[in-house]
């Protein structure tokens, strides 16, 4: 049995004299994980409607805020609790590098990071790996 499939955006900005950073959420229930935003789909909802509904009410972010590349989407499955779960990612950059990140009340924390304090951030194999791969996209096409 699966669980209801989840969907989210890999956001980065690429300062001046900086290496790319990725925004992590910290969750402010459980294990206190971090990942980038993503949340469950709800009914009627595409993977991608889910990822930009749950970026604006996870970071505060819309689609005024990020330049999305569409050619960039990566799904992973993993184990959750017993149960196989599938979350589909997409890849956008913020417009401006200064705009604040308003988290909502699931989340406690956020971090920018490069892609190797991200992914020992994230300390999940399957969000490792999508972090990598998003970094390759942007490294051979943007």
């Amino acid at each position: 049995m699966s669980k209801r499939p989840s969907a989210g955006y890999i956001i980065f900005r690429r300062l001046e004299r900086n290496p790319i950073e990725y925004l992590l959420l910290q969750t402010s229930s459980g294990k206190h994980h971090w990942t980038p935003p993503k949340g469950r789909l709800e009914a009627g909802e595409s993977p991608l409607q889910a990822a930009e509904r749950e970026t604006k009410e996870e970071a505060g972010l819309d689609k005024n805020d990020l330049e999305y590349y569409n050619q960039f989407q990566e799904t992973i499955t993993y184990d959750s609790k017993g149960q196989l779960k599938n979350v589909f990612y997409y890849l956008a950059s913020l417009r401006n590098v200064d705009q604040i990140i308003r988290l909502s009340d699931e989340h406690q924390n956020l971090c920018w990071s490069t892609l190797e304090d991200a992914c020992r951030l994230a300390n999940h194999s399957e969000t490792e790996n999508v972090l990598r791969k998003a970094d390759e996209f942007i490294q051979k096409n943007l």
